[in-house]
């Protein structure tokens, strides 16, 4: 049968498929628009398992807050073209959303998409053959207090609440909220520029302390000084080490004459109330993720003997 532009274009409408997708779908299926749609759908899924083999190392982090919580997501993407997609940002804005709910990366990803029946995972598996390249939830995790403020900061923004960083800082205290989270602000915005490993020094890895341990002795040992000496020596440069990790007692960014520690003793005196740090998060797009290496000339040259 003859499939008209009008059909192919209503399909095109449906779904967001590529014209000459759409024209196969028809023809597949004798021009029963349902059952064009079903064809696509298989084939976008068909598609996205194509794709799964390939790094999604960009994409967006989102973050999302209510006055006592927030939470922050990381959805990737294969290129950063596609991030700064309409859509893409729509879904990953979407999905930060059901963080706030249900937190967990598992719990998020098999919690239901805003406005529809699927799953968050199913969603964007679905949007892989629409957007055309391989996507995926990562992880999400979320903050709460039971009083005090949950402050947010996204650095390099591509729209509210999106971006490659994205931070949380936790502050519980009783005084006031708008004040408490103008500082919590603040120290996610340190938080980005500096990246400490723990919130405070009993809280690093000890395992990271053994070894920074092991290779201040062993530079000590170099200077030929007695071993006690060299102990105090190394407790020394061991205080250095955490002055450089822990954030509480890290150079406030915005004030590098005074510590993180004192720049909230400081901010008491605006929440008008006793303040602790409690908790933070720091996600920065793509970390930890092995990104694929090509050689474009050797893909050139491959393509060229198909």
């Amino acid at each position: 049968m003859t499939i008209s532009a009008a059909q192919v274009k209503e399909l095109r409408d449906l779904t967001g498929a590529g014209m000459m997708d759409c024209k196969a779908a028809l023809n597949e299926t004798n021009g029963d628009m349902e059952a064009a749609v079903d064809w696509l759908r298989k084939k976008g899924i068909s598609k996205a398992d194509k794709k799964a083999g390939r790094t999604a190392a960009e994409g967006l982090i989102g973050v999302d807050a209510g006055v006592r919580e927030a939470a922050v997501v990381e959805v990737n993407s294969e290129t950063d073209f596609v991030a700064r997609n309409a859509a893409f940002q729509e879904i990953v804005a979407n999905v930060a959303k059901v963080a706030l709910a249900y937190g967990t990366t598992e719990a998020v990803a098999a919690a239901k998409y805003p406005g529809s029946d699927k799953s968050v995972t199913d969603t964007i598996k679905d949007a892989v053959g629409t957007i055309g390249e391989n996507m995926g939830f990562r992880r999400s995790a979320k903050l709460t207090v039971p009083h005090g403020v949950v402050a947010t900061y996204v650095h390099n923004a591509v729209a509210d609440g999106l971006g490659k960083l994205g931070v949380l800082v936790a502050i519980e205290t009783t005084g006031n909220e708008h004040a408490a989270n103008a500082f919590a602000r603040q120290v996610a915005m340190h938080v980005a520029a500096s990246n400490p490993v723990a919130l405070t020094a009993e809280e690093v890895d000890p395992a990271l302390v053994e070894r920074e341990k092991a290779i201040f002795s062993d530079q000590a040992r170099q200077s030929g000084k007695p071993e006690a000496i060299i102990e105090k020596m190394v407790e020394g440069r061991l205080r250095k080490f955490y002055e450089e990790v822990v954030l509480l007692k890290q150079a406030f960014v915005l004030n590098p004459d005074i510590t993180v520690e004192k720049a909230l003793k400081d901010a008491e005196k605006e929440i008008g109330a006793p303040a602790k740090i409690v908790a933070y998060l720091r996600y920065a797009l793509g970390e930890g993720i092995e990104k694929e290496t090509t050689d474009f000339a050797a893909e050139v040259a491959a393509a060229v003997k198909k």
